[in-house]
């Protein structure tokens, strides 16, 4: 018994080697709190000027009394500061700008103003020169924007269902003629009839009947070639734009008519357009 013992506490004992189990714990946790830590300081933003003023606070407190002027204020940096630069904000020269856009609205105005004054200045002739037509009911001028219309009434102009015009009114056209070659630009001469029908060996229709009275106009102040023939547009319209319904016989003869329309300034280009077109 007592050798068995002897025997027991001869034996050399096992050392245990490393650190004991509870520092491998620890070790983690701190490295994990480290973790945590840095990855708050990466989100974290240091807002310099916030640390200046503290800094000059305790600066006055502690009686530092050295001064470091700054240029500029510092600010605090992000990613999207790294990483994109700021556009540098101009200045609009709103003086310049608007200057600009009045001139052009005066010029505008002096441009658009010019042939109305023409205009005007163009029916007062008319009226003028054709008084006595126009107090007897067989003329009547009128002006759509830069535009002269001078409607020939059929009374004392046509007879019924003709397209020769009478004697008595070639002086009528004489005197429109002398003030037409005067202005520059397209002249539409259209041809205009009332609501019933017409049937004859010369004229099959109110179609043929508007034309050819427009026609017969225009050769006669063609006549004495102080007009270009390119200037004269013939239309002839019959009895489908009315100035008044073709309900009597007053209406009837107002819508009996042919009309001259004058566009100043059109006579290089070529494009034109009806009058009605003007009217909208």
């Amino acid at each position: 018994m007592e050798q068995d013992w002897a025997t027991a506490e001869d034996e050399p004992r096992e050392e245990r080697t490393g650190a004991p189990a509870w520092v491998i714990t620890l070790a983690d946790l701190m490295s994990l709190l480290m973790s945590f830590f840095v990855l708050l300081l990466s989100f974290s933003e240091m807002d310099v000027l916030k640390y200046k003023q503290v800094a000059g606070s305790m600066k006055f407190a502690f009686g530092v009394q050295r001064e470091i002027k700054v240029k500029e204020p510092p600010k605090g940096t992000s990613i999207i500061a790294q990483e994109f630069s700021p556009g540098r904000p101009r200045p609009t020269p709103w003086n310049e700008i608007r200057q600009d856009t009045i001139d052009e609205t005066k010029q505008t105005l002096d441009f658009s103003d010019a042939p109305i004054q023409d205009t005007e200045a163009e029916v007062a002739e008319l009226q003028d020169k054709l008084q006595h037509e126009i107090d007897e009911g067989l003329i009547t001028i009128e002006t759509i924007k830069d535009r002269i219309i001078i409607r020939i009434q059929e009374k004392g102009s046509f007879p019924s269902g003709s397209a020769i015009f009478s004697r008595e009114f070639k002086p009528a056209l004489d005197k429109i003629r002398a003030i037409l070659k005067k202005i520059e630009g397209k002249l539409i001469v259209a041809g205009h009839t009332d609501d019933r029908p017409i049937q004859t060996s010369r004229f099959r229709s109110n179609w043929e009947l508007s034309t050819a009275r427009a026609v017969s106009v225009v050769h006669y102040l063609l006549a004495t070639h102080e007009i270009s023939p390119g200037r004269f547009v013939l239309e002839g319209y019959a009895d489908t734009q009315p100035l008044a319904p073709n309900e009597n016989a007053a209406n009837r003869a107002r819508n009996r008519r042919i009309e001259i329309t004058v566009l100043p300034g059109e006579e290089q280009d070529g494009a034109w357009r009806s009058i009605r077109d003007f009217d909208s």
